[in-house]
């Protein structure tokens, strides 16, 4: 079985084309293109996002330096006309960095609490994997609880909010691998690769013709979608109907990966969940209110992925994870 693509959802909506929701949905469609306008090759990671954020949860993406990282979650934010913020981590990093933290207000004379970069609308949390764990669990402890605890308060964040965070591949030096249970906190994990010729050579002419990265207004992209079309997405997300025989194969999937000799860690409940809630957003954006069989296995490998843990002897032999996801998919009937 080929992994679906989650590059395009369909345009052409299967559900009435006057539901309520429609215009915030064409709205968040739109919002591809703008950007395309400053982002090349990189479909599957907007959609990702989009995704995301219409379930409320955050993505790790995965990549070599130069892939557009930034840059795409930079466009992102001015298509959808939301705060962004961005944090570099480095190993030096501390909580309250993040967080925020208790100061002296010289003019009452007292302590009071300044919010961190994690108020925001979407903050681009970049290179993740190289602050020590005690700052990571800083950072997942906001994106699981939606609030930030200090002395007591707890401050809750804007909404709508989303994570975006990027790490380099595992085998680089200077790196703080996330553990198991923190990666199960991010909904989906997008690799991005290195674009193909034509999409580089794209990329190349750009810069030639005078493209900026760090001017991503001056390539046209502007804000189609807001947080209003967002919030009316994830309303009408959670009422995108789901089949006791959807669930069941959602079920049956996991249990699958559970039961493979090759995985010392299968998909959690929580795991099945996440798919559950990705594949609704993903019917949603391609104008459905019903889960379909290709709504699942279209997100099944983003967010069951960074779920799976290999155990040492397939790891020796070669055995990648994504390969046992295929097979476990492949192992299970679809419903009819």
């Amino acid at each position: 079985m080929t992994e679906m693509s989650l590059d395009k959802p369909d345009d052409r909506p299967d559900g009435p084309p006057d539901r309520p929701d429609a215009d915030a949905r064409a709205r968040l469609v739109a919002v591809r293109h703008e950007v395309a306008k400053a982002v090349v090759g990189q479909d599957a990671a907007v959609s990702g996002l989009l995704v995301a954020m219409l379930c409320g949860g955050h993505v790790l993406m995965e990549g070599v330096p130069g892939t557009a990282k930034t840059l795409l979650v930079r466009t992102l934010a001015a298509s959808l006309s939301v705060e962004t913020r961005r944090v570099q981590f480095t190993p030096d990093l501390m909580p309250g960095d993040i967080t925020g933290s208790m100061v002296i207000d010289s003019h009452a004379g007292e302590l009071s609490f300044r919010g961190g970069p994690v108020f925001t609308n979407l903050l681009l949390a970049d290179e993740i994997n190289r602050t020590p764990p005690k700052t990571q669990s800083a950072l997942l402890e906001a994106m699981e609880e939606g609030q930030v605890s200090v002395d007591g308060v707890t401050h809750p964040l804007p909404k709508p909010f989303l994570v975006a965070a990027t790490q380099n591949p595992v085998e680089y030096e200077g790196t703080y691998p996330l553990p198991e249970a923190q990666l199960d906190r991010f909904l989906l994990k997008v690799v991005l690769p290195i674009p193909a010729r034509d999409a580089e050579i794209e990329i190349l002419n750009r810069h030639a013709g005078g493209f900026d990265p760090r001017d991503v207004a001056a390539a046209g992209v502007r804000a189609v979608a807001g947080a209003a079309d967002i919030e009316a997405g994830q309303r009408a997300v959670r009422g995108v109907q789901v089949s006791p025989e959807m669930a069941a194969y959602i079920v049956d999937i996991a249990r699958a990966t559970r039961e493979s000799p090759s995985l010392s860690l299968g998909v959690s409940p929580r795991g099945a969940t996440a798919l559950l809630r990705a594949a609704r957003a993903w019917a949603w954006l391609s104008g459905r209110d019903f889960v379909t069989p290709d709504d699942v296995k279209a997100l099944a490998h983003a967010t069951l992925v960074h779920r799976l843990g290999l155990r040492p002897e397939a790891e020796l032999e070669g055995v990648d994870v994504a390969q046992v996801l295929a097979s476990a998919l492949a192992s299970v009937p679809v419903p009819r």
